[in-house]
């Protein structure tokens, strides 16, 4: 078994076999040997280093794989040997015609040898395989014409990465990255820089120095450069701290939701008491232990990648997913939003549909009666009398567990009949009609009817397996023209309607005697004697 060794190439840890890294070692020897002697010898080998390196990261597939013997045959076939290259001055000759090296796609980049301002446009002639001046002259159109010119030239500005190293520059060109061309554009810089200088120094003896269509370029070229390279750091500075922000926002969701749905999942697991509540809204048939680890899934794995982007936009050292790795999560995801949307959707259904069920009877009060109206509760069930939509579990007198609630409505309305009534509406949701009207029907609510005073249940019970579908009664009392009503104080919470309900009782109204009027009432004992209501 071949010992294995970790590298650092261009910047990047690579782990290889002892195997492949000594012919990779001998490799890298031999083109050193073949450039002796060579101006930029340096920068030619960084630049083949730097281009290894990114072979070697689009043949792995994670950052454990190791480079064995294979990887570095063929990188050794796209890249060339050194012996197969005459390494002289003469920067132009052809290159063998035995040379092997991968097709190379262009790739867009900001070429600054040939700029004027940021080498947006030269680099777009060469993506495009056209003179850069048909560029130029696109962008004084649209500086004179539609006026976002300037705006859109420093957004590619800012986008666009400049061509710094020659690998760059050579994929600017959509030519090979082999050792043949970077040792030949590296000369050809060498090159282009003892030509300047020999202009310079002609320039100066010949006292020439005001050569204009170098100078225009030159001198437009340093103050674009600096104008540019300011705004530049001002949108870096705030491209940093969007990935400042990223890093802390998916750090503190990521957080909060492991906390907060681990929990629910694991008291749900060991049936923590207190989760009941949640399985009175569960229709989907699924745990909600398995509910809580979806959905860390499906908002954790978002939040992931905006924490690796917000990383990744701090410094760029910060390692990617490979794209196995991405497609596998995205796989996952995509698992999770379907199987979250179908229990979403089974959620939903079994609110579809409401039904209700009525049941009315008379109540012995006349016009020349007076009802004495009470809410009474269950010191069993809830110390406190008060209407509100939440439900409870609770254990009645059998020691059974149930549902409580008290969502209760109370009308009062006047009627032209000579006898009153009480009416008390069940109301209930359901995936259908029939379910909705069976949930309904299982409503348990009561009241009393003894010398003159209605006593009303403000409260309801239901069995558990009824769930929370949306449950509650309405209680509407009709009393004859002429009749006094007198509702206790405790009434209060449970009549405050909307005038859609025609409720003649208003609030305030409470502990004192009303007598019935055609839709309204009146106080008989309140201080302002004319005062209707």
């Amino acid at each position: 078994m071949n010992k294995t060794v970790s590298i650092n190439l261009a910047g990047i840890l690579f782990n290889i076999d002892e195997d492949a890294y000594q012919k990779l070692q001998n490799y890298f020897e031999a083109i050193k040997a073949s450039l002796q002697n060579t101006q930029g010898a340096s920068e030619i080998i960084s630049d083949i280093e730097g281009r290894v390196a990114e072979l070697f990261s689009e043949r792995i597939k994670t950052s454990q794989q190791v480079i064995s013997n294979k990887e570095v045959d063929e990188i050794v076939i796209i890249m060339g040997q050194p012996e197969d290259y005459k390494i002289d001055e003469e920067i132009f000759e052809e290159a063998p015609k035995n040379e092997k090296s991968d097709s190379q796609k262009r790739r867009l980049f900001r070429d600054r040898d040939n700029s004027y301002i940021g080498g947006v446009s030269s680099g777009f002639g060469y993506y495009f395989g056209i003179d850069p001046l048909i560029i130029r002259l696109i962008w004084v159109i649209l500086i004179f014409g539609a006026g976002m010119g300037p705006l859109l030239y420093i957004i590619l500005w800012i986008l666009i990465p400049a061509a710094n190293t020659t690998a760059e520059k050579l994929s600017m060109m959509g030519k090979p990255i082999n050792i043949t061309n970077i040792e030949k554009k590296v000369k050809e810089e060498f090159g282009n820089v003892k030509e300047s200088l020999g202009r310079v120094k002609d320039s100066v003896n010949s006292g020439r120095l005001n050569d204009l269509g170098k100078n225009i370029q030159s001198t437009s070229r340093s103050f674009f450069e600096t104008i540019g390279d300011l705004i530049l750091l001002f949108f870096k500075l705030i491209f940093k701290a969007i990935g400042m922000f990223f890093i802390v926002f998916s750090i503190v969701i990521l957080i909060g939701f492991f906390i907060g749905l681990l929990t629910v999942g694991i008291a749900d697991a060991i049936h923590f008491p207190g989760m009941d509540f949640a399985e009175l809204v569960n229709s989907s048939g699924l745990p909600i232990w398995l509910v809580s680890i979806l959905a860390l899934l499906i908002a954790g794995i978002p939040m992931v990648f905006i924490l690796l982007l917000g990383l990744r936009m701090v410094s760029k050292r910060i390692p990617l997913f490979n794209k196995y790795t991405k497609f596998s999560l995205l796989g996952v995801w995509l698992i999770v939003l379907i199987t979250l949307t179908i229990f979403s959707v089974k959620q939903a259904a079994d609110y579809r549909l409401d039904a209700s069920v009525t049941e009315q009877v008379e109540l012995p009060i006349t016009k020349m009666d007076t009802l004495y109206l009470e809410m009474k509760g269950n010191p069993l069930y809830s110390k406190f009398l008060h209407r509100n939509s939440n439900l409870e579990i609770i254990y009645d007198e059998q020691d059974t567990k149930r549902i409580y609630g008290s969502d209760i409505r109370l009308i009062v309305q006047s009627t032209k009949d000579s006898i009153g009534s009480i009416s008390v509406e069940k109301k209930a949701s359901g995936v259908d009609y029939l379910i909705a009207k069976d949930r309904a029907m299982a409503l348990d609510y009561q009241y009393e009817f003894k010398n003159n005073t209605l006593y009303l249940d403000g409260f309801f019970l239901t069995d558990i397996e009824q769930k929370y579908r949306g449950q509650n009664i309405e209680v509407i009392i009709q009393l004859p023209i002429g009749s006094v009503l007198f509702p206790d104080e405790n009434t209060y919470s449970y009549h405050r309607n909307y005038s859609i309900h025609n409720d003649i009782l208003d609030n305030g109204n409470e502990d004192h005697y009303l007598k019935i009027e055609h839709k309204s009432m009146r106080c008989l004992d309140c201080p302002n004697l004319n005062k209707n209501n």
